[in-house]
């Protein structure tokens, strides 16, 4: 691909990584370049035409498949990732500006919102967006320095979050969970891998309560008589 536009179409017959170098076209030139990667699939019916629904694979379980994250890296532009695949990472660690939380199949009974931190002040910083939303910067050479994810809803107690993240000059860390607050040691620190995933919990409904009838206590047959010692020393003498 020589000029902008140009496009290719890639079939993959296993899976595999695609990886994409930029190289200027005059000696010392810029490499700038944005480089979109969209996945081009058939339609169930066609992909799968003898598939049936099994009562034994949920529709979550299914849908957990088109759950991705969309991110614009510096120097490379948006790239989009499958759960658990690395957004730049430790292989090719480069600083995110931007990303975007995309899931087609995602249960209407769930919802999804995060919000970035950006290196320098900007409008998108904190702002809280919902499922597909773009949050941070393109091309403004503006880094992310914390990514913040939510579950809320009826569906989130069958869900939580699975992210790793990679910020320039610290240890890689992990989080699970509904809510996931990603950042650096200082705070300051650049984001420059990420991989995220949606992993559902194995919930079972909850039972009905069940109550316990409470017994009274049965009468004792005996009638004691307590007498202090002072009225019992009265009687005596009395008599």
């Amino acid at each position: 691909m020589s000029r902008p536009g140009d496009g290719l179409v890639v079939r993959a017959a296993a899976p595999g990584r695609l990886t994409v170098h930029v190289k200027p076209l005059a000696e010392n030139g810029s490499v700038a370049a944005t480089v979109r990667i969209e996945p081009l699939t058939q339609s169930v019916a066609a992909r799968e035409p003898q598939m049936k629904a099994s009562p034994e694979i949920s529709r979550t379980s299914r849908d957990l498949r088109d759950f991705r994250v969309l991110a614009h890296v510096a120097s490379i532009g948006d790239v989009a990732a499958r759960a658990e695949q690395w957004l730049a990472g430790p292989s090719a660690p480069s600083r995110i500006e931007g990303l975007s939380i995309e899931w087609p199949g995602k249960p209407d009974d769930l919802d999804i919102c995060y919000s970035v931190k950006t290196a320098r002040a900007q409008a998108v910083s904190g702002q809280i967006m919902q499922s597909g939303g773009f949050a941070g910067t393109r091309g403004k050479a503006v880094p992310l320095v914390g990514v913040m994810m939510e579950m809320s809803g009826p569906g989130a107690a069958h869900f939580q979050f699975v992210a790793e993240a990679i910020f320039l000059g610290a240890p890689a860390m992990r989080l699970t969970g509904k809510r996931v607050v990603l950042s650096g040691p200082t705070g300051r620190e650049p984001l420059v891998g990420l991989r995220l995933s949606v992993q559902e919990l194995d919930v079972e409904r909850p039972s009905e309560p069940r109550l316990t009838p409470i017994r009274p206590a049965r009468a004792s047959s005996r009638v004691r008589v307590f007498r202090s010692s002072v009225q019992h020393d009265h009687l005596a003498a009395s008599s």
